[in-house]
Parts: C-alpha cells; structure tokens; sequence
C-alpha cells in the first residue's frame, strides 16, 4: 500500500481500538493502524484483513505518511501519562490543519490543556467520549465529540457513519462543543451510568429480600419492565446476569459473585466536578459511594453484628403489587438521576462557555451506549419543545409522572428502612424530589448559625440585601 491512502489512523489497539479500527474499515475506511508492539498491528491484520483495507505500520513516521491529509489520527490508549507521551511522539510530524483524536476516558481538563496547546500549533484535538463497550466500539458506539468546528467538518461525517443509528435512523454522534466538551459529557454519561445501575441494583435486592423472588424469577420481572417505560440496555442485560446459572456450582450465578463493585473513575469524576460547580448530583454520588463501601471488606466485617432488622419476605399474595411499586420507584429514581445529570452539563457548559444543546446530548444516548434507553426519547423532546428547560422535572410530562409515582416511591423507600434493605439511591433521588418541591428549608437556620459563629451574614425574605446580628452583643441587626 503506498503512502498517504489511509483516511483514518488508530494507535493503540487494545480492544477498544482494535474494534474502532475494525469499525473503520467496515464501513468502507482505509485505516492505517500502529501500536507500541508490532506485533498486535499485525495479528489484527491477519485475524481480520478480510473485513477491510488496513495499512500496517511499524513507527510512529510509518504510520503518519500512510495518512492522507488533513490528516485523522485516533489515540486509544489509557488516560493520564499514556496520552501526553503519545501527544509527545506524533505531533511533531503532524502539520497544521492536522487532527489527534483521542477516543479515551481522558478527564476533560486535560483534553482542555491538551487542545490549547495543539491549537498553538495549528493541530486540532478533538477529545471524544466514545461509549459501547467493546462491541459498542465494533458495531457502533454513541460518540461525543469535542474540539473544533472545522475538524468535525472533516471528521463528523466518518463519525456518523460507524456510529449507532437511534431507532429513528438518526447517527448518535454530535459536535459537543468546544476543546473539553465531549469528554465533560462521556464524563456525566458515566456518572449518570453509575446511578442507573445502583437503582437497578436496589430493585433487585427489595424483590429478593423483601419480595422473596429469586434471581431467576426476579429476571422474568426484569424483562417484563423492559417492555415497558424502563426498555434500556441495563435493563435488558441485568435479566440475563439474574437468568444466568454457574456451571460449576448450579447456583444462580449472581450469587458466586463477591458483592464489591470496582471503578474506573468517571463517576467519581462527575461527582467532584458536582462539588465544584456547585450542582447537586446527590443521586450520583450516592452510586459512587455505594460502590466504594462494598468494596471496604474490612468495615464491612467488622460491623456485621450491628443491630438491625433481618427482612422477611411478604406473602405470595402482595408480590405483584409490590414489584410494580419498586418499578414505580425505580422510574421515579431513574428520573431524578438524569435530571442531576443534564443540570451539571447545563452548569459544565455556562462554566466553560460550550454552548451544550442538552436535546442533542439525550438524542445521541438514545443509540450505542450503555444508558440507551427509549426513556431518551422523551427527554430529547422535553429539550427540544423547550430548549431552556430548567429540569426534567419541570417538564409537565415528567412531572405528572412522578406525582404519579411518587406514593409507591414512598411506600417503597419506607418498606426498605423498616426491613434494614440499604436503599441509598431511592432515598436519595426522594429526598432530591422533597428539598425542590419543599415551600421552606433549614438551610434558613444555617444561615443563622453560620452568621453566629462566622459573622458571615445572611438574606431576609422581607427587604434586599445583606445583614449580620451582633449574636455576641445586644443582637441588634445590622447592614452588611
């Protein structure tokens, strides 16, 4: 193959670029392909070749001159230290006008750094959120560009094409915004994930222990549910984990598994970047602590005598009834998390100047990635009939729906306290709902007793400005 044919390069071809290179060369790409060792280059060539053109290289200038111009350059490697050593190798023979996209789970400040300083040397980075999993990569994931608008006028139109397709036809891949953007918004993708599986996770523990079903019969429930207003991927994929029997012990085999839930970061990612915007993401961030306490085996153990109640599972007759409550909770919750979610994009965006269109983020999710759901639907047509809709819970759709919910939510967060079944994301996303809907708070009484201690003043409801009581003199109010 002679120099400056292929119109897409990855380097790094560990599972995740292997098959977005492979992606590639399906959909009628020629792909120029390196990583760090030859030979992963060249196994993927011999396993696969016949599904493509594919251009192996050796070295870093190989595979720079196999790329015609501008030139498109995919980074698939770990984030971090990985990312800027590969930066380091290629953009010095990369010329201006040229493109590194990273396709990681970079953190979105360094993809900011990282496009500032590139842009100062005419190439274009383009950090982007690519979420699938492996055979998301390989038959089509949801992508999220950032960067540029002249480097997604070159590379958009291949994004489309590997990318998912909604039901609807629609390619799940949009221009986010600018520099950090997209990797901001695989960011909260993620967050948003952690929170649907801890709900996922909850519902099934109420129907097990509360409920008394059993795995395999709590899979049945879950298919059920996927018919219906919760039909997601998680939803489709947790049936067949319950359904799914170990064959060396013929237990269910959610019950070999150790309950310590890993991590990767993103979701602890969304949850500081909350903190430090100032959003309210207390849905989130109970997923992500819940992951980290299962996995504190040693507090875990040294509490395992701690009083408490043991559940009992409810007659026969009150089942039904009570797993089309913990639905009701379940969608309730699920609500809430991406209402957390979309205000800290929202939030992200007006930091950062990105112009985020909230409508076309959920239009992308609904195809590809792991949260897609027919949920998106709606939410997409919520921003789109109001582009500056406040929160999902003011959209007049979801709102009559989780009034409808919300006496089984109840019920069923209740249910869950007086059986001492751990239920910190319904509770949650319960409490988020009550403190919005709430006519009066106590951070009022905060308020005095940061005054009290700090003299750091406080708002009246009755007059403009700001005052401070002089709570160690005669507590005469005076005008700060």
């Amino acid at each position: 193959m002679s120099s400056s044919t292929a119109q897409i390069g990855v380097t790094g071809l560990a599972v995740m670029g292997r098959n977005l290179a492979r992606n590639f060369a399906r959909n009628g790409y020629t792909v120029a392909l390196h990583n760090r060792t030859a030979a992963r280059t060249h196994d993927l060539v011999a396993e696969f070749g016949e599904e493509g053109i594919f251009v192996p290289t050796e070295t870093a200038e190989e595979f720079v001159a196999a790329l015609e111009r501008p030139r498109r350059l995919v980074i698939m490697v770990k984030a971090g230290a990985a990312t800027d050593a590969v930066i380091g190798e290629f953009a010095p023979l990369l010329e201006p006008g040229d493109m590194i996209v990273d396709g990681g789970n970079a953190h979105f400040a360094d993809t900011r750094r990282r496009e500032k300083e590139l842009r100062e040397q005419g190439i274009h980075f383009v950090g982007t959120g690519v979420s699938g999993g492996e055979e998301g990569a390989l038959h089509g994931p949801s992508i999220m560009p950032g960067g540029s608008v002249e480097s997604y006028a070159a590379l958009g139109p291949m994004l489309e094409k590997i990318s998912a397709k909604a039901k609807d036809g629609a390619p799940c891949v949009t221009h986010v915004g600018p520099d950090g953007a997209g990797h901001f918004v695989k960011m909260v993708h993620n967050g948003i994930e952690y929170a649907d599986m801890q709900l996922i996770g909850e519902a099934y523990q109420l129907l097990r222990d509360v409920g008394g079903y059993t795995p395999a019969q709590i899979a049945d429930v879950f298919r059920t549910w996927n018919t219906g207003r919760l039909d997601s991927y998680l939803i489709e994929i947790t049936a067949e984990v319950l359904s799914h029997v170990d064959a060396a012990t013929d237990r269910p085999f959610v019950d070999i598994v150790q309950d310590r839930a890993e991590q990767k970061g993103t979701g602890r990612w969304t949850v500081q970047i909350a903190l430090d915007l100032g959003v309210p993401v207390s849905g989130i961030a109970e997923a992500v602590f819940a992951r980290s306490l299962s996995g504190h085996a040693d507090l875990r153990a040294a509490s395992g005598e701690l009083a408490g109640p043991r559940p009992e599972p409810i007659a026969d007759t009150e089942r039904a009834d009570f797993a089309d409550h913990v639905e009701q909770a379940l969608y309730a919750s699920k609500i809430v998390s991406y209402t957390q979610g979309f205000h800290e994009i929202a939030a992200g965006s007006a930091e950062y100047d990105w112009d985020i269109d909230l409508g076309a983020v959920a239009r992308i999710w609904r195809g590809g990635c792991i949260i897609r759901a027919a949920f998106l639907d709606r939410i997409t047509a919520a921003y789109e009939a109001d582009p500056g809709l406040v929160s999902l819970l003011s959209d007049k759709g979801f709102a009559e729906e989780i009034a409808a919910a919300q006496n089984d939510w109840r019920s069923v967060v209740s249910t869950a306290v007086t059986e001492g079944v751990p239920t910190p994301g319904f509770a949650a996303a319960l409490a988020y709902y009550d403190t919005l809907r709430a006519e009066r708070l106590p951070a009022a009484l905060t308020q005095g007793q940061r005054d009290f201690f700090g003299a750091h003043t406080y708002r009246r409801v009755d007059r403009e400005g700001s005052f401070h009581t002089l709570w160690g003199g005669d507590r005469s109010e005076v005008e700060a």
